[in-house]
């Protein structure tokens, strides 16, 4: 699960996504993308990013490293950008991060033809499986860096959490928005990634993953009575969409067949 490091440096804003993430570097000299708690979407955002980025890293997908950041708001004080001074002032104590890829190119839908059907084929199954509505064609949140594909920006994903009615039933829905999918035309294997991935997703890893919120964003949600009981109920999203059969990966199969 995710290491905490602490942000020492604001290198510099990037002005792209609801969150207004930010570069910076932290006590390990590494520099991270770092997506605030106190951005307009809220810690729900980080949330979905940790799920997202654990259960991902846990299948093998390319997803860059994911860390907590301890945030002081002092680091934000010699920003001239008002906006990014009471984003960080709002946004302190304990933050997300993904391991920054320096000169990292956005990826070019034009190309997604060379792109390795196998991998194609996991990264479609699993946005089907977390509801990623944000890996299109005009949103592509992929990176070529040193030639291999990296995916970012998982924090649209999940989006049940945003209406907790029913969302264990919601949990077998088929994920239709899948045929708007960047990499849908290169999935040639999606039942083989179903095969391969999905008893790979065990009630341990996601319990593992679930426990790693911190409490403090599990709060001002009426429908639960603690951090534990929001806990669960993630759990039992993600068990119940996991199970078979599976809607979501027949629904993107069937996808990619009218896209052929």
């Amino acid at each position: 699960m995710p290491r905490t490091v602490t942000a020492t440096r604001y290198v510099a804003p990037l002005r792209e996504g609801g969150s207004l993430p930010a570069i910076i570097e932290a006590d390990d000299d590494g520099l991270y993308v770092l997506k605030f708690r106190g951005a307009g979407q809220g810690p729900k955002v980080l949330i979905a990013e940790l799920i997202c980025g654990e259960i991902g890293r846990a299948l093998g997908l390319p997803i860059p490293e994911v860390v907590f950041v301890e945030l002081d708001p002092a680091l934000g004080q010699n920003e001239p950008d008002e906006e990014i001074q009471a984003l960080v002032t709002a946004s302190a104590g304990l933050n997300l991060a993904l391991d920054y890829l320096p000169g990292a190119l956005a990826f070019d839908p034009l190309t997604v033809a060379g792109v390795d059907h196998r991998l194609a084929s996991e990264v479609v199954w699993f946005d089907a499986y977390v509801t990623n509505v944000d890996r299109t064609p005009n949103n592509v949140n992929l990176l070529m860096w040193h030639r291999q594909l990296w995916l970012i920006d998982h924090g649209a994903a999940l989006y049940f959490h945003h209406t907790w009615t029913d969302y264990v039933a919601r949990a077998t829905t088929r994920f239709p928005a899948v045929k708007q999918h960047v990499l849908l035309p290169a999935a040639t294997g999606i039942v083989e990634a179903d095969v391969s991935l999905a008893p790979k997703i065990t009630v341990d890893l996601i319990e593992r993953v679930v426990a790693a919120i911190p409490d403090d964003w599990l709060r001002d949600e009426a429908m639960f009575a603690d951090a534990a009981e929001y806990r669960q109920a993630y759990v039992n999203y993600l068990r119940t969409r996991i199970a078979a059969p599976r809607g979501f990966a027949e629904e993107a199969m069937h996808a990619h067949a009218q896209r052929v």
